[in-house]
């Protein structure tokens, strides 16, 4: 099966590495969240038909991992190997979602990150990472970032990889509680036929 084929995969930088999300980094992850909560809120998706029960850690991982199966989502961890600590810790999550395969071969990517670790070139490379391997390894044709214009962070990621602005979409997302415009960013096989990652680390 093609969901067989494309994952699990781990892909790996230096010190970063983004990996399936697990049923056992619940605890860990939880504590990441949490510290973030006021960081992340502004961003968070939301439900336009009102309020409605949260989906637990692990209600969110079998979500994932079924998307992950049916070859529609790649939901990674984002890790990084830290001096002093046996395992590589959770710094932040990446999914790439909405992947349309045939005539499309595309797909949408989305990004969090703790803010302590934020502005040290992780969540550039992560994207880097995921990028290059849906083009050259799943041969997809098409990445795309939507982000809030005023989330002035994640836009300098898309300006460092050079992912190129297609211009504003108004009220496109229900986030934090309203409809929210916003920018979307994409990149096509063509433009980087060398990879993003070797780009950004050329010129970071």
């Amino acid at each position: 099966m093609l969901g067989q084929a494309i994952w699990p995969v781990t892909l790996e930088c230096g010190d970063l590495i983004l990996r399936p999300v697990k049923l056992r980094d619940k605890a860990e992850w939880t504590r990441v969240r949490t510290r973030n909560a006021a960081w992340l809120e502004p961003w968070e998706a939301s439900n336009p038909a009102g309020q409605v029960e949260l989906p637990t850690y692990s209600g969110m991982v079998r979500v994932l991992n079924r998307q992950a199966r049916e070859a529609t989502a790649l939901p990674f961890i984002i890790t990084e190997r830290v001096a002093n600590q046996p395992k590589p810790v959770i710094v932040g999550q990446l999914t790439v979602s909405s992947i349309m395969w045939g005539s499309a071969m595309s797909a949408t990517l989305g990004y969090w990150v703790d803010q302590g670790r934020a502005g040290r070139g992780i969540v550039p490379t992560a994207v880097a990472m995921a990028t290059d391997h849906c083009f050259l390894q799943l041969g997809l044709h098409r990445m795309e970032i939507n982000i809030r214009p005023e989330n002035t962070a994640s836009l300098r990621v898309v300006e460092k990889l050079g992912f190129r602005d297609e211009g504003l979409r108004p009220r496109y997302l229900h986030i934090n509680g309203e409809w929210a415009d916003h920018r979307s960013f994409a990149l096509t096989s063509e433009e980087v036929p060398d990879g993003v990652l070797k780009r950004w680390l050329e010129h970071r």
